[in-house]
């Protein structure tokens, strides 16, 4: 969990600097597209949620 904290704080530190503050929505729009892709894998939503796709 320490790795991936980490991990934020080096994305958002780069963002920050580089001034790159429109690739956020983009990263997170991503991150949660995966995330409900990998929750949903085992479930009887699974169907559904990929008719979307």
């Amino acid at each position: 969990m320490e790795a991936f904290l980490e991990l934020v704080k080096d994305i958002w530190d780069f963002l920050r600097v580089r001034k790159k503050y429109w690739l956020a929505p983009l990263i997170i729009t991503i991150v949660l597209m995966g995330a409900l892709i990998i929750f949903t894998q085992g479930s009887v939503v699974a169907p559904f949620i990929y008719t979307i796709f």
